[in-house]
């Protein structure tokens, strides 16, 4: 059964998530390090982490399984994510697959060293209603292929 992580704390999609869960019968996992509203839902579960840097994220990434959901901004969880089978969707709606991943890890690197060599770099764009749409959309896509049973390669017995 896919179920929904989502990487809770400053991300702007929950209500949207709440939306399809509930329209897809899906778990939801709120992970969090302080206390977040949640509406009263049996599909939905509120986790209160520790505070301290990667508590949440260590907690997605050690219960996320294949075929499950993550949404998050955070390149280093998604990568860990996608590593264990997970589709991995920002708030912005870009999906970060096994093709994307590599390229995501590759420039947030960059900006961090840009970043601590005193060069400035520009921040993100605002999140607007163009990004929810996108978000929403392809939630829905991801929804519906995680639910399809995934090929499995052909192994012949030994001979």
């Amino acid at each position: 059964m896919t179920r929904i992580f989502v990487d809770s704390d400053a991300c702007p999609v929950k209500n949207e998530v709440y939306r399809v869960a509930s329209r897809y019968n899906m778990h939801v996992f709120i992970v969090s390090n302080r206390m977040i509203m949640v509406p009263e839902s049996s599909l939905i579960e509120r986790i209160v982490v520790d505070a301290g840097p990667d508590v949440a994220d260590d907690w997605i990434a050690e219960r996320v399984s294949d075929g499950d959901i993550v949404i998050t901004a955070d390149i280093p969880l998604a990568a860990r994510c996608v590593e264990k089978g997970a589709y991995v969707l920002e708030p912005k709606g870009r999906i970060l697959d096994g093709d994307a991943i590599g390229m995501a890890l590759a420039v947030r690197n960059l900006m961090t060293d840009l970043r601590s060599a005193g060069v400035m770099t520009p921040g993100g764009s605002a999140f607007g209603k163009a990004d929810r749409s996108r978000f929403l959309s392809a939630l829905d896509t991801l929804v519906i292929k995680a639910r399809k049973p995934r090929l499995r390669p052909l192994t012949l017995p030994n001979e």
